[in-house]
């Protein structure tokens, strides 16, 4: 993608543009080993040697978060929605074109991944693909093994069949879910079947990330590129 050279530093590092204007009129700042004397020269990230003070930077072509959503964000690209999931990431990654892969409900917390890479996205949220999504559940009735049998089987919905689902009783009214589709308020829906309204609800796992120990709620990072393959599952 064609970009300012501003921006592509600022993207990739964690200078701001103020350093960055500073660093080019300095001459230290160098594009396949031509000099760059403007901040609004513009090349393909793609295929550029960028160097500051002789070190090579590393570009990167998409951006991969990891965020614990907490309780009240809704997940949407729209900024003008108050408590959108974008609020919480880090002005520093705000210039890229962010979005979060699926949605978790406002009232849903865990982990979800916020990324500019349409295809990684589509390719975790594809039914045919079968990336698996663990969560934790908590219902107002204990669970019973009608309903993990039914899971098994593939809960019928007014919207049609879901694909088979485990569901693990950890204690009576808590149990653990894994489902390979994302239909609307799917989970919900499911122990709705049986009369359950769940209290609580609590992403723990994609494809075969758990949620990271470090990452606590409303914390957000990098992810390094082991977690990204763990993902693709």
């Amino acid at each position: 993608m064609i970009k300012r050279i501003d921006r592509i530093i600022s993207e990739q590092t964690n200078y701001s543009r103020k350093e960055i204007k500073k660093m080019i009129s300095s001459g230290v700042v160098y594009v396949d080993e031509i000099q760059i004397k403007n901040s609004d020269s513009k090349f393909d990230e793609s295929s550029i040697c960028i160097k500051i003070n002789g070190e090579e930077i590393s570009i990167r072509n998409h951006i991969y978060l990891l965020l614990n959503k907490p309780k009240g964000y809704i997940s949407t690209t729209d900024t003008r929605i108050a408590n959108n999931i974008l609020s919480l990431v880090p002005e520093k990654y705000k210039t890229r074109l962010l979005f979060p892969s699926g949605r978790l409900d406002k009232d849903t917390t865990g982990l979800i991944l916020i990324t500019d890479d349409g295809e990684f996205v589509h390719n975790i949220l594809s039914p045919k693909k079968h990336v698996k999504k663990v969560y934790e559940v908590l219902i107002d009735i204990p669970i019973t093994l009608e309903m993990i049998d039914c899971f098994k089987k593939g809960v019928t919905l007014n919207d049609g069949i879901c694909k088979p689902a485990n569901l693990e009783i950890i204690e009576e009214y808590k149990a653990k879910v894994t489902i390979s589709e994302g239909k609307y308020h799917q989970i919900k829906r499911m122990f709705g079947c049986y009369g359950a309204k769940v209290i609580e609800l609590n992403r723990i796992c994609i494809g075969n990330l758990e949620l990271p120990n470090d990452l606590n709620i409303g914390d957000i990072r990098e992810a390094t590129r082991e977690e990204i393959d763990l993902i693709k599952g």
